[in-house]
C-alpha cells in the first residue's frame, strides 16, 4: 500500500510540472515586431522591369547594356543614394573580354550596421533552353530584371520615409552573373566557375576596402506568376540563420504560399561567393522548385513582361522591406 501511496504522489506531481509548464508556455508574451513601415508598390517594381526590358537584352558589351547601366545609376542617385561603379574585366567560358560593371548604391551610409541587397542585371545572350531562336538574347524580365525592379522599388522607398530602418542597406546589383557554359557547351573547366563572374570579382575586392554587412539577401527571378520560394541548399548551410528568420517573417505577413517551408538542393548564384569568399552570410530568394527544378521560362524566350506578376513582387518586395525594419 505505501508503495501505491508513492507512486499516486510522484503522478501527482508530474501532473503539476506539466501543468506549469503549460500555463508558462501559454502566458509567454509573443515576439514583438515592428510593424511601422512604409508600403512597398509593386506597379512601381513593375515599372522599373517593364523599363529595363525596353531597353533590349543587357547582355555585356552592347549599347543596350551601356544604357541600362547608365539608366540605373541615375535612378539610385535620383533617390539621393551614394552610388559607385566598379568597373573591369573578366573573361567568358568561350574567351571573350568582357567589360563589366558592378553598380553599389548606398543607404545611410553613415550605419555601421550594413544589410547587403542584390540581385543580377544583366541578361543572357542566348535562350539555350528554347526549342527555337536558340541563339538570340533574351529579355530576361525575370531572370535579372525582377530582383533589379524589386530593390529600385526599395531604395525609392526607403529615401522617401520619415521613419527610416535602424540599419544603413548597401544595394548591390552585380553583372556578368548570367553568361555561364549553355547546355550544350563542349568548353568546360572544372577548375572555373563561368557563371557570377560579377560576384566573384566584388567578393574578393569589394567596393570599400575591409567592407561587411551582417547579412545579405539576393533576389533572382522573384516576379514570375505563381512563383514559390524555397530554402535553397547553399543559403541553408551558410546562413541558416537568417533563411529561418525572412521565411518566418514571410509567413507573419501572410505570404505562407509564396514562402515554402522545404529545402531544395544548392544552387550556383551570387549569394554562393559572397558567402564564401567575402565571408558575409548571405540568402538567396529564388524560385526553384525541388520537385521540378527552375520554371519553364528558365532561359528561353518566355522570360518576358507576360510572366512578371505584381502579386509576387508585392509578397517578396514586402517581406524584405518588413526584414529590414527588424534589425
Amino acid at each position: 500500500m505505501k508503495s501505491r501511496r508513492w507512486i499516486y504522489l510522484i503522478l501527482l506531481l508530474i501532473v503539476a510540472c506539466e501543468k506549469s509548464t503549460t500555463r508558462e508556455t501559454i502566458e509567454t508574451p509573443p515576439v514583438s515586431f515592428v510593424t511601422t513601415i512604409p508600403t512597398f508598390h509593386a506597379d512601381s517594381a513593375y515599372a522599373y522591369i517593364q523599363r529595363q526590358v525596353d531597353f533590349g537584352p543587357r547582355v555585356p558589351n552592347t549599347p543596350p547594356h551601356r544604357q541600362t547601366a547608365d539608366w540605373l545609376v541615375g535612378k539610385f542617385e535620383s533617390f539621393g543614394l551614394t552610388v559607385q561603379r566598379q568597373e573591369f574585366t573578366a573573361r567568358t567560358y568561350d574567351g571573350l573580354n568582357w567589360n563589366l560593371t558592378n553598380i553599389i548604391a548606398s543607404f545611410q551610409p553613415q550605419a555601421s550596421k550594413r544589410i547587403l541587397i542584390a540581385a543580377h542585371w544583366d541578361t543572357r545572350r542566348m535562350a539555350d533552353k528554347d526549342s527555337e531562336r536558340i541563339n538570340e538574347p533574351i529579355d530576361g524580365a525575370n531572370d535579372g530584371g525582377s530582383g533589379v525592379g524589386v530593390i529600385l522599388e526599395l531604395a525609392r522607398v526607403l529615401s522617401l520615409t520619415d521613419l527610416p530602418p535602424q540599419v544603413g542597406v548597401d544595394f548591390i546589383l552585380f553583372d556578368g552573373e548570367d553568361d555561364g557554359e549553355p547546355e550544350f557547351s563542349r568548353r568546360r573547366n572544372n577548375n572555373q566557375i563561368w557563371w557570377c563572374l560579377g560576384s566573384q570579382h566584388w567578393s574578393t575586392t569589394p567596393h570599400k576596402p575591409g567592407y561587411s554587412a551582417y547579412f545579405g539577401i539576393l533576389l533572382d527571378m522573384v516576379g514570375g506568376k505563381g512563383a514559390r520560394f524555397y530554402k535553397e541548399g547553399y543559403s541553408v548551410h551558410y546562413a541558416k540563420n537568417v533563411v529561418d528568420k525572412v521565411w518566418s517573417y514571410a509567413h507573419h505577413l501572410g505570404h505562407g504560399d509564396f514562402f515554402i517551408m522545404r529545402q531544395t538542393e544548392a544552387i550556383t548564384d551570387d549569394h554562393l561567393f559572397v558567402n564564401k569568399d567575402a565571408n558575409i552570410p548571405m540568402i538567396n530568394i529564388i524560385e526553384y522548385s525541388p520537385d521540378f527544378g527552375f520554371g519553364h521560362y528558365h532561359h528561353t524566350h518566355a522570360d518576358n513582361m507576360d510572366l512578371i506578376d505584381r502579386k509576387t513582387l508585392q509578397v517578396v518586395g514586402e517581406t524584405v522591406l518588413f526584414t529590414l525594419y527588424q534589425e
